[in-house]
């Protein structure tokens, strides 16, 4: 008798998971005649055969969200990190955890290595700032030096201007060689000596006794 009621009890169970079956079974062989895209290549060509343009948008967006990786010419697949501005060899469409992990650590090396940069260069502006700071100084400590000397070296005195008097040279006194009143004697007795040479003075006549 038990086994009678425990038979009973269990057909309504088997009678619904046999009508789940039957309701499952066509989905199930729709999927296997509509195979899912394995990659994003296969995935954004179903998707441009979308009947409209708002669906083919929608699904390349799904498909970005579902595949990282990209298709390489020469096998497998390349993965582009973005924050990087890098791109990582990777076995399938999506990286594995392994693979994760060796791309975050190199995300953290290139965090480091970008502070590393900023702070070179912060330092070196820092170092010109500086050194254009020091010019400056000694520019202005020059300049105040200058205007120090110039104060202390005295201003010329013009010497004052003899006033010089034309007239006759007095007798005795000395004069100037080459000056026109020391040559003008020597040039009058060298006229007076041609003017004897080419007019000589006639002899006079003798008296008469």
């Amino acid at each position: 008798m038990s086994v009678v009621v425990a038979s009973r009890r269990a057909a309504p169970l088997l009678v619904t998971a046999a009508g789940l079956f039957l309701l499952t079974l066509p989905h199930a062989r729709a999927q296997w005649w509509k195979r899912a895209p394995v990659d994003f290549e296969q995935c954004a060509d179903a998707a441009e055969k979308s009947p409209t343009k708002a669906e083919k948008t929608a699904a390349l967006a799904d498909c970005n969200a579902k595949f990282a990786g990209r298709r390489k010419a020469g096998g497998g697949y390349s993965y582009y990190d973005f924050l990087q501005d890098r791109t990582f060899d990777i076995a399938g469409p999506n990286p594995t955890p392994e693979e994760q992990k060796k791309i975050d650590e190199a995300y953290t090396a290139y965090l480091a290595s970008q502070r590393r940069s900023n702070e070179a260069a912060q330092a070196t502006a820092r170092q010109q700032r500086e050194q254009q700071e020091q010019q400056v100084q000694q520019l202005q400590q020059i300049a105040l030096r200058t205007e120090v000397e110039r104060a202390r070296v005295p201003v010329p005195v013009e010497r004052p201007k003899v006033q010089q008097t034309v007239g006759p040279k007095p007798k005795g006194a000395p004069c100037t060689k080459g000056s026109f009143s020391c040559e003008w004697p020597r040039l009058s007795e060298s006229l007076n000596d041609l003017k004897k040479l080419f007019n000589p003075t006639q002899s006079k006549p003798a008296k008469k006794g």
